[in-house]
Protein backbone atom coordinates (compact mmCIF):
# COMPACT_ATOMS: atom_id res chain seq x y z
CA UNK A 1 0.00 0.00 0.00
CA UNK A 2 2.88 2.37 0.77
CA UNK A 3 4.32 2.03 -2.74
CA UNK A 4 1.04 2.55 -4.62
CA UNK A 5 2.08 6.09 -5.57
CA UNK A 6 5.15 4.63 -7.30
CA UNK A 7 3.10 2.54 -9.73
CA UNK A 8 2.21 5.51 -11.93
CA UNK A 9 5.93 6.05 -12.65
CA UNK A 10 6.66 2.40 -13.45
CA UNK A 11 6.89 1.15 -17.07
CA UNK A 12 3.72 -0.42 -18.43
CA UNK A 13 5.21 -2.94 -20.84
CA UNK A 14 6.87 -6.22 -19.89
CA UNK A 15 10.00 -5.20 -21.79
CA UNK A 16 10.24 -1.90 -19.87
CA UNK A 17 9.80 -3.59 -16.50
CA UNK A 18 12.33 -6.30 -17.34
CA UNK A 19 14.78 -3.60 -18.45
CA UNK A 20 14.25 -1.75 -15.18
CA UNK A 21 14.84 -4.94 -13.18
CA UNK A 22 18.03 -5.51 -15.17
CA UNK A 23 19.47 -1.99 -15.20
CA UNK A 24 18.60 -0.82 -11.67
CA UNK A 25 20.77 -3.39 -9.82
CA UNK A 26 23.70 -2.68 -12.16
CA UNK A 27 23.45 1.06 -11.51
CA UNK A 28 23.12 0.57 -7.76
CA UNK A 29 26.15 -1.75 -7.64
CA UNK A 30 28.26 0.65 -9.70
CA UNK A 31 27.23 3.57 -7.52
CA UNK A 32 27.97 1.73 -4.27
CA UNK A 33 31.35 0.44 -5.49
CA UNK A 34 32.30 3.88 -6.83
CA UNK A 35 31.45 5.64 -3.58
CA UNK A 36 33.19 2.97 -1.49
CA UNK A 37 36.29 3.14 -3.72
CA UNK A 38 36.46 6.93 -3.60
CA UNK A 39 35.88 7.24 0.14
CA UNK A 40 37.73 4.21 1.50
CA UNK A 41 40.54 3.77 -1.01
CA UNK A 42 41.26 6.80 -3.15
CA UNK A 43 40.87 9.32 -0.31
CA UNK A 44 43.13 7.35 2.04
CA UNK A 45 45.87 6.93 -0.56
CA UNK A 46 45.75 10.61 -1.52
CA UNK A 47 45.90 11.67 2.13
CA UNK A 48 48.91 9.42 2.82
CA UNK A 49 50.79 10.68 -0.24
CA UNK A 50 50.04 14.30 0.68
CA UNK A 51 51.32 13.77 4.25
CA UNK A 52 54.56 12.38 2.83
CA UNK A 53 55.06 15.58 0.84
CA UNK A 54 54.23 17.60 3.96
CA UNK A 55 57.04 15.86 5.87
CA UNK A 56 59.45 16.60 3.04
CA UNK A 57 58.44 20.27 3.03
CA UNK A 58 59.00 20.48 6.79
CA UNK A 59 62.44 18.93 6.40
CA UNK A 60 63.39 21.43 3.73
CA UNK A 61 62.05 24.29 5.85
CA UNK A 62 64.13 23.19 8.85
CA UNK A 63 67.30 23.06 6.74
CA UNK A 64 66.77 26.63 5.48
CA UNK A 65 65.75 28.09 8.85
CA UNK A 66 69.20 29.69 9.45
CA UNK A 67 69.29 31.56 6.13
CA UNK A 68 69.66 35.35 6.40
CA UNK A 69 68.16 36.34 3.03
CA UNK A 70 66.15 34.87 0.18
CA UNK A 71 69.16 33.93 -1.94
CA UNK A 72 70.83 32.14 0.95
CA UNK A 73 67.61 30.33 1.69
CA UNK A 74 67.33 29.10 -1.89
CA UNK A 75 70.99 28.03 -1.77
CA UNK A 76 70.48 26.06 1.43
CA UNK A 77 67.36 24.33 0.01
CA UNK A 78 68.83 23.57 -3.45
CA UNK A 79 70.31 20.09 -2.76
CA UNK A 80 67.14 18.84 -1.07
CA UNK A 81 64.90 20.36 -3.75
CA UNK A 82 66.93 18.68 -6.50
CA UNK A 83 66.61 15.33 -4.77
CA UNK A 84 62.87 15.73 -4.22
CA UNK A 85 62.32 17.22 -7.72
CA UNK A 86 60.76 20.45 -6.43
CA UNK A 87 61.17 24.05 -7.55
CA UNK A 88 60.92 27.02 -5.18
CA UNK A 89 60.80 30.73 -5.90
CA UNK A 90 59.84 33.81 -3.93
CA UNK A 91 56.72 35.66 -5.09
CA UNK A 92 54.91 38.85 -4.28
CA UNK A 93 51.54 39.06 -2.57
CA UNK A 94 49.94 40.06 -5.87
CA UNK A 95 50.94 36.75 -7.44
CA UNK A 96 49.23 34.68 -4.75
CA UNK A 97 45.66 33.56 -5.60
CA UNK A 98 42.92 34.48 -3.18
CA UNK A 99 41.75 30.84 -2.82
CA UNK A 100 42.52 27.29 -3.84
CA UNK A 101 41.93 26.53 -7.51
CA UNK A 102 40.98 23.13 -8.95
CA UNK A 103 38.29 21.68 -11.16
CA UNK A 104 34.96 20.97 -9.48
CA UNK A 105 35.07 17.24 -10.25
CA UNK A 106 38.73 16.81 -9.13
CA UNK A 107 38.22 14.83 -5.94
CA UNK A 108 41.95 14.19 -5.36
CA UNK A 109 42.80 17.90 -5.60
CA UNK A 110 40.22 18.69 -2.94
CA UNK A 111 41.74 16.10 -0.57
CA UNK A 112 45.31 17.37 -1.20
CA UNK A 113 44.35 20.98 -0.51
CA UNK A 114 42.57 20.01 2.68
CA UNK A 115 45.52 17.94 3.88
CA UNK A 116 48.05 20.73 3.18
CA UNK A 117 46.00 23.34 5.01
CA UNK A 118 45.52 21.06 7.97
CA UNK A 119 49.19 20.05 8.28
CA UNK A 120 50.84 23.32 7.19
CA UNK A 121 49.22 26.38 8.84
CA UNK A 122 51.43 28.69 6.75
CA UNK A 123 49.70 27.52 3.52
CA UNK A 124 48.30 30.45 1.53
CA UNK A 125 46.85 28.69 -1.55
CA UNK A 126 47.02 25.42 -3.47
CA UNK A 127 46.68 25.43 -7.25
CA UNK A 128 46.26 22.63 -9.77
CA UNK A 129 46.91 24.40 -13.11
CA UNK A 130 46.90 21.12 -15.08
CA UNK A 131 46.93 17.37 -14.63
CA UNK A 132 50.70 17.19 -14.08
CA UNK A 133 51.75 20.03 -11.70
CA UNK A 134 50.82 21.33 -8.25
CA UNK A 135 51.61 24.86 -7.04
CA UNK A 136 51.78 25.40 -3.28
CA UNK A 137 51.98 28.96 -1.93
CA UNK A 138 53.37 29.22 1.63
CA UNK A 139 54.39 31.99 3.99
CA UNK A 140 58.04 31.76 5.07
CA UNK A 141 60.23 33.84 7.41
CA UNK A 142 61.69 35.71 4.45
CA UNK A 143 58.45 36.11 2.42
CA UNK A 144 55.88 34.10 0.49
CA UNK A 145 57.22 31.29 -1.68
CA UNK A 146 55.85 29.16 -4.51
CA UNK A 147 56.72 25.47 -4.40
CA UNK A 148 56.11 23.47 -7.57
CA UNK A 149 56.18 19.67 -7.83
CA UNK A 150 54.64 16.89 -9.88
CA UNK A 151 51.10 15.92 -9.10
CA UNK A 152 51.82 12.19 -9.14
CA UNK A 153 53.61 12.69 -5.81
CA UNK A 154 50.36 13.57 -4.01
CA UNK A 155 47.69 11.71 -6.02
CA UNK A 156 47.32 8.45 -7.88
CA UNK A 157 48.11 8.79 -11.57
CA UNK A 158 44.94 6.98 -12.77
CA UNK A 159 42.39 7.00 -9.95
CA UNK A 160 39.53 6.57 -12.40
CA UNK A 161 40.73 3.30 -13.88
CA UNK A 162 38.54 1.11 -11.69
CA UNK A 163 35.45 3.26 -12.25
CA UNK A 164 35.98 3.47 -16.03
CA UNK A 165 36.59 -0.27 -16.29
CA UNK A 166 33.55 -1.04 -14.17
CA UNK A 167 31.29 1.30 -16.15
CA UNK A 168 32.56 -0.02 -19.49
CA UNK A 169 32.06 -3.68 -18.70
CA UNK A 170 28.79 -2.96 -16.88
CA UNK A 171 27.48 -1.18 -19.99
CA UNK A 172 28.73 -3.96 -22.27
CA UNK A 173 27.06 -6.69 -20.22
CA UNK A 174 23.86 -4.63 -20.00
CA UNK A 175 23.72 -4.29 -23.80
CA UNK A 176 24.29 -8.03 -24.21
CA UNK A 177 21.57 -8.70 -21.63
CA UNK A 178 19.19 -6.39 -23.46
CA UNK A 179 19.72 -8.26 -26.72
CA UNK A 180 19.17 -11.60 -25.03
CA UNK A 181 16.13 -10.32 -23.12
CA UNK A 182 14.58 -8.99 -26.34
CA UNK A 183 14.89 -12.41 -27.95
CA UNK A 184 13.29 -14.00 -24.89
CA UNK A 185 10.39 -11.54 -24.79
CA UNK A 186 9.70 -11.66 -28.53
CA UNK A 187 7.65 -14.92 -28.33
CA UNK A 188 5.50 -13.34 -25.63
CA UNK A 189 4.85 -10.38 -27.94
CA UNK A 190 3.88 -12.75 -30.77
CA UNK A 191 1.54 -14.62 -28.42
CA UNK A 192 -0.07 -11.34 -27.32
CA UNK A 193 -0.55 -10.22 -30.94
CA UNK A 194 -2.07 -13.58 -31.92
CA UNK A 195 -4.45 -13.54 -28.94
CA UNK A 196 -5.48 -9.94 -29.63
CA UNK A 197 -6.05 -10.68 -33.32
CA UNK A 198 -8.14 -13.75 -32.46
CA UNK A 199 -10.24 -11.65 -30.11
CA UNK A 200 -10.94 -9.33 -33.04
CA UNK A 201 -11.92 -12.15 -35.35
CA UNK A 202 -8.62 -12.48 -37.24
CA UNK A 203 -6.61 -15.68 -37.57
CA UNK A 204 -2.88 -14.88 -37.29
CA UNK A 205 -0.38 -17.74 -37.81
CA UNK A 206 1.41 -18.51 -34.55
CA UNK A 207 4.05 -21.07 -33.60
CA UNK A 208 5.11 -21.54 -29.93
CA UNK A 209 8.75 -20.67 -29.30
CA UNK A 210 11.03 -19.30 -26.60
CA UNK A 211 11.41 -20.55 -23.04
CA UNK A 212 9.58 -23.62 -21.76
CA UNK A 213 6.92 -21.62 -19.91
CA UNK A 214 6.27 -19.44 -22.96
CA UNK A 215 6.01 -22.52 -25.19
CA UNK A 216 3.49 -24.06 -22.80
CA UNK A 217 1.44 -20.85 -22.81
CA UNK A 218 1.58 -20.72 -26.62
CA UNK A 219 0.50 -24.35 -26.93
CA UNK A 220 -2.36 -23.73 -24.49
CA UNK A 221 -3.46 -20.75 -26.59
CA UNK A 222 -3.44 -22.81 -29.78
CA UNK A 223 -5.51 -25.55 -28.09
CA UNK A 224 -7.95 -22.96 -26.77
CA UNK A 225 -8.26 -21.28 -30.17
CA UNK A 226 -8.87 -24.62 -31.86
CA UNK A 227 -11.56 -25.57 -29.32
CA UNK A 228 -13.32 -22.23 -29.71
CA UNK A 229 -13.24 -22.48 -33.49
CA UNK A 230 -14.62 -26.05 -33.33
CA UNK A 231 -17.34 -24.91 -30.95
CA UNK A 232 -18.34 -22.04 -33.24
CA UNK A 233 -18.32 -24.35 -36.23
CA UNK A 234 -20.41 -26.96 -34.42
CA UNK A 235 -22.89 -24.32 -33.28
CA UNK A 236 -23.19 -22.98 -36.80
CA UNK A 237 -23.66 -26.41 -38.31
CA UNK A 238 -26.19 -27.42 -35.67
CA UNK A 239 -28.37 -24.34 -35.96
CA UNK A 240 -28.06 -24.27 -39.73
CA UNK A 241 -29.00 -27.94 -39.96
CA UNK A 242 -31.97 -27.63 -37.62
CA UNK A 243 -33.22 -24.50 -39.38
CA UNK A 244 -32.79 -26.07 -42.83
CA UNK A 245 -34.51 -29.34 -41.84
CA UNK A 246 -37.50 -27.48 -40.39
CA UNK A 247 -38.08 -25.49 -43.56
CA UNK A 248 -39.34 -28.55 -45.47
CA UNK A 249 -42.21 -29.48 -43.09
CA UNK A 250 -43.11 -25.82 -42.75
CA UNK A 251 -43.37 -25.52 -46.51
CA UNK A 252 -45.65 -28.60 -46.61
CA UNK A 253 -47.80 -27.09 -43.84
CA UNK A 254 -48.08 -23.85 -45.79
CA UNK A 255 -49.13 -25.70 -48.94
CA UNK A 256 -51.68 -27.73 -46.98
CA UNK A 257 -53.14 -24.60 -45.36
CA UNK A 258 -53.50 -23.03 -48.79
CA UNK A 259 -56.22 -25.65 -49.52
CA UNK A 260 -58.34 -24.56 -46.54
CA UNK A 261 -60.74 -21.67 -46.36
CA UNK A 262 -58.98 -18.35 -46.01
CA UNK A 263 -60.72 -17.49 -42.74
CA UNK A 264 -59.83 -20.83 -41.16
CA UNK A 265 -56.26 -20.87 -42.44
CA UNK A 266 -55.36 -17.26 -41.58
CA UNK A 267 -54.32 -17.81 -37.92
CA UNK A 268 -52.44 -20.96 -38.86
CA UNK A 269 -50.65 -19.21 -41.71
CA UNK A 270 -49.69 -16.45 -39.30
CA UNK A 271 -48.11 -19.06 -37.02
CA UNK A 272 -46.25 -20.60 -39.94
CA UNK A 273 -44.93 -17.18 -41.00
CA UNK A 274 -43.79 -16.53 -37.44
CA UNK A 275 -41.96 -19.86 -37.44
CA UNK A 276 -40.27 -18.87 -40.71
CA UNK A 277 -39.12 -15.63 -39.05
CA UNK A 278 -37.80 -17.60 -36.09
CA UNK A 279 -35.82 -19.85 -38.44
CA UNK A 280 -34.39 -16.83 -40.24
CA UNK A 281 -33.32 -15.41 -36.87
CA UNK A 282 -31.67 -18.74 -35.97
CA UNK A 283 -29.79 -18.74 -39.26
CA UNK A 284 -28.59 -15.17 -38.74
CA UNK A 285 -27.39 -16.04 -35.26
CA UNK A 286 -25.68 -19.22 -36.42
CA UNK A 287 -23.88 -17.48 -39.28
CA UNK A 288 -22.38 -14.91 -36.93
CA UNK A 289 -19.54 -13.23 -38.79
CA UNK A 290 -18.54 -16.21 -40.89
CA UNK A 291 -20.13 -14.94 -44.09
CA UNK A 292 -17.42 -12.41 -44.95
CA UNK A 293 -13.72 -11.70 -44.54
CA UNK A 294 -12.26 -8.51 -43.00
CA UNK A 295 -11.89 -5.77 -45.55
CA UNK A 296 -10.94 -2.10 -45.51
CA UNK A 297 -14.31 -0.33 -45.23
CA UNK A 298 -15.43 3.29 -45.06
CA UNK A 299 -17.94 3.29 -42.15
CA UNK A 300 -19.46 6.62 -43.23
CA UNK A 301 -20.29 5.35 -46.69
CA UNK A 302 -21.66 2.08 -45.30
CA UNK A 303 -23.95 3.83 -42.79
CA UNK A 304 -25.18 6.30 -45.41
CA UNK A 305 -26.12 3.40 -47.71
CA UNK A 306 -27.97 1.56 -44.92
CA UNK A 307 -29.88 4.67 -43.83
CA UNK A 308 -30.80 5.39 -47.47
CA UNK A 309 -32.22 1.86 -47.86
CA UNK A 310 -34.39 2.25 -44.77
CA UNK A 311 -35.64 5.66 -45.89
CA UNK A 312 -36.62 4.24 -49.26
CA UNK A 313 -38.76 1.73 -47.37
CA UNK A 314 -40.66 4.61 -45.81
CA UNK A 315 -39.07 4.45 -42.35
CA UNK A 316 -38.20 7.58 -40.38
CA UNK A 317 -34.46 6.94 -40.07
CA UNK A 318 -32.22 10.01 -39.79
CA UNK A 319 -28.53 10.33 -40.47
CA UNK A 320 -26.75 11.87 -37.51
CA UNK A 321 -23.26 13.33 -37.15
CA UNK A 322 -20.45 11.65 -39.12
CA UNK A 323 -17.12 12.63 -37.55
CA UNK A 324 -13.62 11.57 -38.52
CA UNK A 325 -12.31 10.22 -41.81
CA UNK A 326 -10.62 7.03 -42.93
CA UNK A 327 -11.27 3.33 -43.36
CA UNK A 328 -11.46 0.48 -40.85
CA UNK A 329 -10.90 -3.26 -41.21
CA UNK A 330 -14.45 -4.67 -40.91
CA UNK A 331 -16.48 -7.61 -42.10
CA UNK A 332 -18.91 -5.57 -44.22
CA UNK A 333 -21.75 -8.11 -44.46
CA UNK A 334 -21.71 -8.83 -40.71
CA UNK A 335 -21.51 -5.16 -39.76
CA UNK A 336 -24.40 -4.29 -42.10
CA UNK A 337 -26.45 -7.03 -40.45
CA UNK A 338 -25.66 -5.61 -37.01
CA UNK A 339 -26.63 -2.05 -37.99
CA UNK A 340 -29.81 -3.30 -39.70
CA UNK A 341 -30.77 -5.18 -36.53
CA UNK A 342 -30.32 -2.08 -34.41
CA UNK A 343 -32.34 0.08 -36.83
CA UNK A 344 -35.01 -2.62 -37.04
CA UNK A 345 -35.36 -2.62 -33.25
CA UNK A 346 -35.40 1.18 -33.22
CA UNK A 347 -38.23 1.56 -35.75
CA UNK A 348 -40.15 -1.38 -34.23
CA UNK A 349 -40.23 -0.01 -30.69
CA UNK A 350 -40.20 3.69 -31.57
CA UNK A 351 -41.39 6.02 -34.29
CA UNK A 352 -38.01 7.22 -35.56
CA UNK A 353 -34.33 6.39 -35.40
CA UNK A 354 -31.04 8.23 -35.79
CA UNK A 355 -27.69 6.75 -36.83
CA UNK A 356 -24.33 8.48 -36.26
CA UNK A 357 -20.66 7.55 -36.64
CA UNK A 358 -17.61 8.75 -34.68
CA UNK A 359 -14.24 7.67 -36.10
CA UNK A 360 -10.97 8.47 -34.29
CA UNK A 361 -7.41 7.21 -34.46
CA UNK A 362 -8.14 4.72 -31.67
CA UNK A 363 -11.75 3.60 -32.09
CA UNK A 364 -14.89 3.44 -34.22
CA UNK A 365 -18.30 4.10 -32.70
CA UNK A 366 -21.58 3.49 -34.54
CA UNK A 367 -24.58 4.77 -32.59
CA UNK A 368 -28.28 4.02 -33.20
CA UNK A 369 -30.88 5.92 -31.16
CA UNK A 370 -34.67 5.74 -31.03
CA UNK A 371 -37.56 7.52 -29.28
CA UNK A 372 -39.11 4.36 -27.82
CA UNK A 373 -39.52 3.28 -24.23
CA UNK A 374 -35.90 2.13 -23.94
CA UNK A 375 -34.52 -0.60 -21.68
CA UNK A 376 -34.13 -0.13 -17.90
CA UNK A 377 -30.48 -0.06 -16.73
CA UNK A 378 -30.88 -3.21 -14.63
CA UNK A 379 -32.08 -5.20 -17.66
CA UNK A 380 -29.50 -4.07 -20.23
CA UNK A 381 -27.15 -6.91 -19.38
CA UNK A 382 -29.90 -9.44 -19.98
CA UNK A 383 -30.97 -7.77 -23.22
CA UNK A 384 -27.85 -8.87 -25.12
CA UNK A 385 -28.16 -12.52 -24.11
CA UNK A 386 -29.61 -14.92 -26.72
CA UNK A 387 -33.29 -15.86 -26.52
CA UNK A 388 -34.03 -13.23 -23.84
CA UNK A 389 -37.27 -11.26 -24.34
CA UNK A 390 -37.72 -8.25 -22.10
CA UNK A 391 -41.50 -8.14 -21.63
CA UNK A 392 -41.57 -5.20 -19.21
CA UNK A 393 -39.49 -2.95 -21.42
CA UNK A 394 -40.77 -3.86 -24.91
CA UNK A 395 -44.27 -4.14 -26.30
CA UNK A 396 -44.79 -7.77 -27.27
CA UNK A 397 -47.75 -6.90 -29.48
CA UNK A 398 -45.27 -5.43 -31.93
CA UNK A 399 -43.67 -8.78 -32.68
CA UNK A 400 -40.52 -8.91 -30.61
CA UNK A 401 -39.16 -12.10 -32.16
CA UNK A 402 -37.11 -14.57 -30.17
CA UNK A 403 -34.68 -12.22 -28.50
CA UNK A 404 -31.76 -12.66 -30.91
CA UNK A 405 -31.53 -9.17 -32.41
CA UNK A 406 -29.23 -7.59 -29.82
CA UNK A 407 -27.46 -10.92 -29.23
CA UNK A 408 -26.46 -11.03 -32.90
CA UNK A 409 -25.22 -7.42 -32.71
CA UNK A 410 -23.21 -8.15 -29.56
CA UNK A 411 -21.73 -11.27 -31.16
CA UNK A 412 -20.66 -9.33 -34.27
CA UNK A 413 -19.19 -6.52 -32.15
CA UNK A 414 -17.15 -9.00 -30.08
CA UNK A 415 -15.93 -10.71 -33.26
CA UNK A 416 -14.51 -7.32 -34.33
CA UNK A 417 -12.75 -6.89 -31.00
CA UNK A 418 -15.36 -4.44 -29.73
CA UNK A 419 -18.50 -4.37 -27.64
CA UNK A 420 -22.16 -3.38 -27.71
CA UNK A 421 -23.10 -0.74 -25.13
CA UNK A 422 -26.66 0.15 -24.27
CA UNK A 423 -27.77 3.42 -22.72
CA UNK A 424 -30.38 6.16 -22.82
CA UNK A 425 -30.54 8.54 -25.75
CA UNK A 426 -30.20 12.17 -24.69
CA UNK A 427 -31.59 13.51 -27.97
CA UNK A 428 -34.52 11.15 -28.63
CA UNK A 429 -35.16 9.80 -25.13
CA UNK A 430 -35.26 6.12 -26.07
CA UNK A 431 -32.64 3.42 -26.33
CA UNK A 432 -29.08 4.29 -27.35
CA UNK A 433 -27.05 1.38 -28.78
CA UNK A 434 -23.33 1.89 -29.46
CA UNK A 435 -21.09 -0.50 -31.39
CA UNK A 436 -17.56 0.41 -30.21
CA UNK A 437 -14.58 -1.16 -31.99
CA UNK A 438 -10.92 -0.47 -31.26
CA UNK A 439 -8.55 0.24 -34.16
Amino acid sequence: MFFNWLKQYMPRSLYGRAALILVLPVLVIQLVVSVAFIQNHLEDITTQMSRTVVRELRLISDQAAAATDQQAMLTEMAPSLATLQMQVRFVTLDEIPQSDQYRWFDFSARVVARTFRGALPQTLAVLFPDKRRVLLYMQSRLGPVEISFERRRVAAATPHQLIVTMVFFGTLMTVISFLYMRNQLRPITWLSEAAQAFGRGHHVPFRPSGATEVRLAGSAFLDMRARIERQIEQRTLMLSGVSHDLRTPLTRLKLGLALLDESDAEPLLRDVDEMHQLLDAFLDFSRGVSTSEPDSTDPHEMVQTIVGNWRREGQDVMLGELSGTGEVMLRPAAMRRAIDNLISNAVRYGSRARVSVALTDRSLRIRVEDDGSGIPPDLRGEAVRPFIRLDPSRNQDLGAGVGLGLAIVADIARAHGGALRLGESEGLGGLQADIVIGR
